[in-house]
């Protein structure tokens, strides 16, 4: 079975390669560095089954063209499938799988060190102290126990962060339309709003549904404590960008801290160092001292690359063998 896997960068091929070599009869794996668009589809041509991420193009006509090469599977290497027409995709019968939960502590860690580093100004430390300058001034931070951490989204990777956080003396709060029982034995569950007022730092934990894109908006930044600190390790998009940066100016948000960026895909996972990077919305948010972007690198730990791989395979497996994958998103 011929496999056209996109965004292929050479991490992605050590671990697939990985468990493929212990497959009982390996997969043909074809690797694209190239994201999937209506303009590389071509390249899945006499494949049986694509794999995507998070920055593919999955819409309704890629699907369509991907359906006239003969592919019967879109196989993702992540857990949400925001990218994906589904609706699209059950018309043509094409079985939708992916990974729904890879090693959660691993971006409930770099959440967390986001916060510190945010707090704690260690990147403006570092390159202050390599300069030879030792000054303290504009590295002032906060004393993290006994601050409150609101953790919008209470599933594996919320409930991961709540831990960490009560770890360190914080009073968590939690809100989920489907909040997990397990949470409340760390903190306590209120609404969106009262999380907001309430919390010295909001971290983002949650899928990108069409309810809830822009979910963090003008009207909720003002709901926010002046100077909370604000972080997003989910999905860009669900932080309206433009609102956060008046919010920014104005200093009503004190600290921004995210992985992932709502214009993200013509940036992240690519070496744009050489470029002019004509995104006026990212260049604005890159000169604010109080903002913090990685290049959506939170999953980015060998156990969680790992676990990706092995998942994948095993959803690859039920394709071939007709059976019913516990990891679809929609069975074909």
């Amino acid at each position: 079975m011929k496999i056209a896997v996109f965004s292929a960068h050479t991490y992605d091929k050590n671990f697939l390669d990985e468990v493929n070599r212990r497959e009982p009869a390996p997969f043909d794996l074809i690797y694209q560095e190239a994201s999937l668009s209506l303009q590389t589809v071509a390249f899945a041509q006499g494949c049986d089954a694509i794999c995507v991420f998070v920055n593919d193009v999955v819409n309704a006509p890629v699907l369509e063209a991907l359906h006239r090469l003969g592919v019967k599977g879109v196989f993702l290497r992540c857990a949400g499938f925001n990218n994906v027409d589904i609706d699209a995709a059950q018309k043509l019968g094409l079985l939708v799988a992916r990974v729904p939960a890879y090693a959660p502590e691993a971006v409930a860690e770099h959440t967390v060190a986001l916060i510190m580093t945010l707090n704690r100004h260690t990147h403006r430390a570092y390159n202050r102290v390599r300069e030879g300058n030792f000054m303290l001034n504009g590295l002032l931070g906060m004393t993290l126990h006994g601050k409150t951490v609101g953790i919008i989204g209470t599933g594996k990777i919320g409930l991961a962060v709540a831990k960490i956080m009560n770890g360190f003396g914080c009073r968590v709060l939690g809100f989920d339309p489907i909040p997990s029982p397990e949470f409340t034995a760390i903190g306590e569950l209120v609404d969106l709003d009262s999380l907001l007022a309430r919390s010295d730092i909001v971290t983002l934990h949650c899928p990108l549904v069409e309810n809830n894109r822009h979910m963090i908006n003008r009207e909720k930044l003002g709901l926010m404590k002046p100077g909370a600190m604000l972080i997003n390790t989910s999905r860009g998009a669900l932080i309206d960008t433009r609102a956060v940066i008046l919010a920014l100016k104005s200093r009503r948000l004190g600290a921004l801290g995210i992985d992932v960026y709502e214009e993200e895909s013509t940036l992240f996972f690519h070496d744009r160092s050489s470029d002019i990077i004509d995104d006026d919305v990212f260049q604005r948010l890159m000169t604010f001292p109080n903002v913090l972007v990685t290049g959506h690198q939170g999953f980015f730990t060998t156990e969680a690359l790992r676990e990706i791989a092995d998942v994948t395979f095993q959803n690859l497996n039920c394709l071939v063998n007709g059976t019913s994958c516990p990891n679809a998103v929609l069975n074909a």
